[in-house]
């Protein structure tokens, strides 16, 4: 779900005000709006349940979060020839206004066989416009700290052109976390803390400057030029 209560997803997107056409005309950003995506398919995630805590740490530097479960929304497998984003699904058009009404995006995964989960991956092959950018932060669940899968993420990332805070948070349920799902790791906490904010401020920083330069026509030595066309 979106948020902690109880509206449908549908009902929360639905409220998204998007408001990327017209950025090019604001050039600043007044209020930093990130997007959590959760890649677990498990109820009771570890790694969504820190996403969840990330996102309302972050809201102590003034900015707007939403989450999306990829459990909770229908994307196909991703098929190039079939047209996908154009498609009648609602889902699809969900999940585009949503990546396009954020800022900065945390991608959350628990740690497959050393890579990301498949939903996060068929997530990410549907997208790569929505991305360029903005500033990426990352959280795995793994007993094996999950460093390929975190890899893997910014790696797909970074070819979207977009930014990676360089650092990522990684979660063993198992020793992080008491029976009651409490943290019991102090390191676990005060890095939440730090991503919540490290990723409020130089997320605003580089979106501000990139909303600057897709404006300025005048400025033609820059990678954002070639997202004028997608912002008008």
């Amino acid at each position: 779900m979106i948020n902690k209560d109880s509206r449908s997803i549908k009902q929360q997107l639905d409220n998204i005000d998007i408001v990327t056409t017209n950025r090019n005309e604001q050039q600043q950003l007044v209020q930093l709006h990130i997007l959590g995506i959760a890649g677990s398919m498990r109820q009771g995630s570890y790694s969504t349940q820190v996403l969840k805590m990330v996102l309302e740490e972050a809201k102590k530097y003034k900015t707007d979060t939403q989450i999306l479960e990829l459990r909770q929304v229908n994307l196909p497998i991703y098929d190039p020839s079939a047209s996908n984003k154009s498609s009648s699904n609602n889902d699809i058009e969900m999940v585009s206004n949503a990546l396009k009404w954020a800022d900065s995006i945390i991608l959350s995964s628990p740690d497959y066989h050393g890579s990301m989960s498949g939903a996060m991956k068929n997530f990410l092959d549907y997208f790569w416009e929505e991305f360029a950018g903005k500033t990426c932060g990352y959280i795995v669940a793994s007993h094996e700290k999950g460093l390929t899968a975190v890899d893997q993420m910014r790696t797909a990332i970074r070819q979207c052109y977009g930014w990676s805070m360089p650092y990522n948070i990684s979660i063993n349920g198992e020793k992080d976390f008491n029976s009651k799902r409490v943290i019991v790791n102090s390191v676990l906490m005060n890095r939440i803390k730090i991503l919540a904010r490290d990723l409020s401020v130089y997320g605003k920083l580089i979106r501000n400057q990139f909303l600057m330069d897709v404006a300025n026509k005048e400025v033609p030595e820059t990678y954002a030029a070639h997202y004028r066309d997608y912002y008008n």
